[in-house]
Formats: structure tokens, C-alpha cells, sequence
């Protein structure tokens, strides 16, 4: 399964972006959308996955989560805007999340793009920064993975360059 992982868009779609989502079975996205453009754009050409950010309006926010839950193959997945270290932990009780199940935590909000897994948590991070044009970040970016036999393989940054 290929996944694009994106977040604050803030309104700002291309087609440079949907072209990553076309060829992705999966998008998530982790929040501050913008718009409904954003939303029914993406999901023309891909499944979507996708919680409100911080900055989206209360409009915006119908039908949507603050955070979503679900598994794929061995993966536990949790997407998020704002990381909570409290709410994973709470998510994973309420969830009865095994401890030999890995974990991916997707985040955003930050503007930073981070890669990161903690061993302890049995968890990998991805905060794929930001590929709207709005925001103090000056690279735009978004991650891809794949998926495979319970296995997370073909890892790459998207890097669009300077916003």
C-alpha cells in the first residue's frame, strides 16, 4: 500500500501535489485543510484519510476528527494536527493497542518536517511538515512510504523547494 502523508496545506492545493496523490493508494492528511477545495480535490484522485487542524473553521471542521484511529496490516496509526504525548497514550489504553503491534503517530501543526522513531514507544513519528505556502516554514514538503508484508519500506521526503 503507498501512502502520501501531508499536512497544513492552508488552502493551497496543485497539481504537483495531487500528482503524488494520484499514485498513492492512501492520503494522510494531518490537518490545517484551509478549505473544502483541499478536501474534494484530494479526494477525487485518492483515498483519503484526514483530521482539522488548528486553523480550520468550525464549518470546515463538520464530518471531520480531531484525531483518527485505524489500523493497516501490523500498524496501529494514529493522525493527529497537534501531537499530545496524553492523548496517544490515552488512544492506546482505550484501544486496548497491543504492545507487540508497531505504531505510526502522524502529526503536523509545526511546520517542521520530522521523521523520528522512538523504541520505546514502539512508535514512528512522521511530521511531514508543511506543503501549503502559508507559514514561517521555507521548504515545502511531504512524505511518501510504502507498506508491504507488515513492513515499512521505500521511505522518501518530497521536497517541492522554497515556498
Amino acid at each position: 500500500m503507498k501512502i502520501l502523508v501531508l499536512s497544513d496545506t492552508h488552502g493551497y492545493i496543485d497539481e504537483r501535489i495531487l500528482h503524488y496523490a494520484k499514485i498513492a493508494d492512501q492520503v494522510w492528511h494531518a490537518g490545517d485543510i484551509g478549505n473544502i477545495d483541499v478536501i474534494n480535490q484530494i479526494s477525487k484522485v485518492s483515498k483519503l484519510k484526514i483530521v482539522y487542524g488548528n486553523i480550520d473553521s468550525s464549518k470546515l471542521r463538520i464530518g471531520l476528527e480531531k484525531f483518527i484511529f485505524f489500523k493497516v496490516e501490523k500498524f496501529n496509526v494514529l493522525i493527529t494536527h497537534i501531537y499530545n504525548k496524553k492523548l496517544f497514550n490515552e488512544i492506546r489504553s482505550n484501544n486496548n493497542i497491543d504492545s507487540n503491534f508497531s505504531n505510526i503517530l502522524v502529526c503536523g501543526h509545526s511546520h517542521i518536517l520530522k521523521i523520528k522513531f522512538y523504541k520505546n514507544f514502539n512508535t514512528l513519528l512522521i511530521n511531514p511538515g508543511a506543503i501549503g505556502k502559508k507559514g514561517f516554514h521555507k521548504k515545502r514538503t511531504m512524505v511518501s512510504f510504502e507498506i508491504k508484508n507488515n513492513d515499512i519500506t521505500n521511505m522518501n521526503i518530497i521536497d517541492f523547494g522554497s515556498r
